[in-house]
């Protein structure tokens, strides 16, 4: 169906209902009039002035300040609540009588008039659009406000069916794009940022580039995610090359790896809604289908937590495990003016690839997975952690973040699937020969027993990258 189309038939059953509200919205309280718009949108029964009064929530909530948005998110913590009387009965009727009927009437109970709240505020038109933002404007209060966590538990449950990998559609990104999602991706990219149209040119329009990006029917021209993708000879080990290399006609001919080196969130709204396994899966294909000489798939990712998580062991190291000659090649790292220095850059590169093996397959965080969140992501998906890549980002942020390393995961078509399930049910991390030989080095360097690093909960150690392991926008 024509999108423009339907948009413009909501909005003018929007335009009609209004006549059906039974508001008047005059108190001049912006506060008072959302809550009374609420509360008459979860009670209406007509879809005409439901379409209407949620059209009217939307336009209301859009010019609350920020203290009158906390207002109305405690009133749907607390106002729409399941009727607790109602749910005791249907749980009592559920004990004394298990059946289809009883428990269809205590799921009923159980979910109470919030989500229906938010299912009659879609009604409208660019409502989707204008929940994502609510959620995002939600996401700024603390998680710990329990009311308020129910609320957010309600939005995610929801959005999460809407933004089912079902609906979503997969769009190539080229410099042919329209310049409003260009502007867009130059905005959203979050892990390698885009200076300006012309470096932008030279990641899309090369025969060696690629970026594919997943958009949703109700947010058409808005990208949930996308990747990037340079297309070589070989893996790439350096992400300085990939970003400033100039383009060759003849580049990407017969290229015979695929190197993800970027994966951006765009939607604050949407955090923690998984668009990322099924993306890279999906572009895999894509890619062996159009390259069939592409026979390697792999990222170049980096490691956000190492350099934190490296002080955090040397800092707590009250058993002396770390050796005194460890410690004292690694002091020059307390300033990044090492780089600049060669021979003490070849003093850190064995023990630093050492320790940053140790950490992505050992350190863990309580639930036993890595501390590491770009690691869970692409272990996660079934990759192989196949190389750590020596001095691979001296960008500021490349070396305050990981002492300039960063990591390929490769996605073997034959044996993702067996990793994946190899991590998920035993917690595996499928390795190379390389990275175990690194594991080995970093034993050696270890000559007592070493207590495990503390363990980091990885959710919540990185504000920039979310618990899959991909950059989140920056604040806009």
């Amino acid at each position: 169906m024509n999108v423009s189309f339907l948009q413009e038939l909501l909005n003018a059953v929007a335009e009609q209902g209004r006549q059906l509200l039974p508001w008047s919205g005059r108190s001049g309280d912006a506060s008072k009039d959302i809550a009374e718009l609420a509360a008459a949108l979860v009670s209406v029964r007509g879809e005409a002035s439901g379409v209407a009064i949620a059209h009217q929530i939307l336009t209301l909530y859009r010019g609350l300040r920020p203290e009158q948005k906390l207002a109305f998110f405690q009133f749907l913590a607390h106002s729409l609540q399941p009727d607790e009387e109602e749910v005791m009965a249907a749980a009592t009727a559920y004990a004394a009588e298990p059946s289809p009927a009883t428990l269809a009437r205590l799921q009923a109970a159980v979910e109470g008039p919030r989500q229906e709240f938010f299912r009659r505020l879609n009604l409208a038109p660019g409502a989707t659009a204008g929940i994502v933002a609510l959620r995002r404007d939600l996401l700024q209060h603390p998680a710990s406000d329990s009311a308020l966590a129910a609320v957010d538990a309600d939005l995610r449950h929801l959005l999460s069916s809407w933004f089912n990998r079902g609906f979503l559609v997969l769009r190539r990104i080229d410099w042919q794009t329209p310049a409003a999602i260009l502007e867009k991706i130059i905005a959203y990219e979050a892990v390698h940022a885009i200076k300006g149209w012309d470096d932008l040119r030279r990641r899309l329009d090369p025969a060696d580039r690629r970026c594919f990006a997943f958009f949703h029917p109700s947010l058409v021209d808005e990208p949930l995610i996308f990747v990037e993708v340079a297309l070589s000879g070989d893996m790439a080990d350096n992400i300085a090359g990939v970003l400033d290399e100039a383009s060759r006609p003849d580049a990407a001919a017969e290229p015979s790896t695929a190197n993800f080196y970027s994966i951006s969130n765009c939607q604050e709204g949407l955090k923690g809604i998984s668009f990322g396994n099924f993306l890279i899966k999906q572009v895999v294909e894509e890619l062996a289908r159009e390259k069939p000489t592409l026979k390697t798939f792999a990222t170049l990712s980096p490691m956000p937590l190492f350099a934190r998580w490296l002080a955090t062991a040397l800092e707590e190291d009250a058993t002396g495990a770390i050796s005194p000659e460890l410690r004292e090649t690694l002091r020059p790292l307390a300033d990044t003016a090492w780089i600049g220095e060669p021979e003490l850059a070849r003093a850190l590169e064995a023990p630093l690839t050492a320790l940053a093996a140790h950490y992505l397959v050992m350190a863990k965080s309580g639930d036993g997975r890595p501390v590491d969140p770009v690691a869970r992501f692409h272990l996660g998906n079934g990759a192989r952690l196949e190389r750590i890549d020596w001095l691979a980002d001296t960008s500021a942020k490349g070396l305050n973040e990981a002492h300039g390393l960063m990591v390929n995961y490769r996605y073997d078509l034959k044996e993702f699937e067996r990793n994946h399930e190899a991590y998920a049910n035993e917690g595996v991390v499928a390795t190379s020969r390389a990275v175990r030989n690194l594991l080995r080095a970093a034993s050696k360097a270890r000559p007592r027993p070493r207590p495990e690093p503390r363990r980091l909960p990885a959710p919540e150690a990185a504000a920039e990258i979310d618990a899959q392991g991909i950059a989140e926008p920056a604040e806009r």
